[in-house]
């Protein structure tokens, strides 16, 4: 099952400070998310996206994430609780995850292989 970078998520105190930040050091737009995307702003181009939403005080809040994209979320889950991970947070769109040394990441559900 291939898995790829699909999203790097940052929480931002000042969420419009952060827009600024990013998008001027990467020179990227940062536009309003579709409804399927949650909460904030985002790249939308080619390649990883790049997120920002206000923090919060769920378990995605807190520091940035890399999230991977997998064809099966509920197949990936079980790998990580297999391998020594933990699920902090599961979800049918996106989870968080711990891997076996307790540095977070999030998986979300990507199309599905040919």
């Amino acid at each position: 099952m291939p898995h790829h970078l699909s999203l790097i998520e940052f929480p931002a105190d000042d969420p419009e400070r952060a827009r600024s930040f990013w998008s001027g050091l990467l020179g990227v737009g940062l536009d309003d998310r579709g409804p399927a995307e949650g909460r904030g702003w985002q790249t939308h181009g080619a390649g990883p996206a790049l997120g920002i939403h206000e923090r919060g005080r769920g378990p995605g809040d807190t520091v940035s994430l890399p999230y991977f994209a997998v064809a099966d979320l509920g197949a990936a889950l079980e790998q990580v609780t297999a391998l020594g991970g933990s699920v902090i947070h599961p979800g049918e769109s996106f989870a968080i995850c711990r891997d076996s040394e307790g540095s977070p990441f999030g998986l979300a559900r990507g199309p599905q292989d040919p």
